[in-house]
This record gives structure tokens, sequence and C-alpha cells, in this order.
């Protein structure tokens, strides 16, 4: 299941029986900088019992890190 999220695009998979976890892309597929460090996408929280949880905590994530993420461009001016 994908989902867009203040321009990010999350995708919910199971890792195993009821092991939900989540990837978070940018929705325009450039890359996400942290630190300096480009990612094509992040796998985030935990083993969740279902979809909708799995979702839920990535949403978390982009509300609570999205200012911490650089856009690319950034990068490459400093």
């Amino acid at each position: 299941m994908d989902c867009l999220y203040q321009g990010y695009q999350i995708e919910s998979f199971e890792a195993g029986r009821d092991l939900w976890h989540a990837r978070i892309r940018r929705a325009d597929n450039r890359p996400l900088v942290i630190n300096g460090c480009p990612f094509t996408r992040l796998e985030v929280g935990f083993a969740w019992h279902d979809q909708d949880s799995a979702i839920a905590d990535a949403k978390h994530h982009i509300d609570r890190f999205k200012h911490h993420w650089s856009e690319p461009d950034e990068v490459r001016a400093a």
C-alpha cells in the first residue's frame, strides 16, 4: 500500500507474517539528504501488527524529522 504525505511517498511492506514496516521516499524521486549523505529511501519503524500502524509511524517520522532532511541542491551549494 502506498500513500502520499506532505511531499513524501510512504510504502508499507510486510517483512514477515504480521511484521509491517514502511519506506519513505520523496515524491519527486530526489534523494533525502541527511548530514550530507543522500538516501533514495528510508526504512523506518518497528515491526507493526498492521499496515495502517506502519504508515502512521512513517508519517510521525516525516513530521518529526523532515526539517533535518536537506534538499539535494542545498548540499551541493554548501
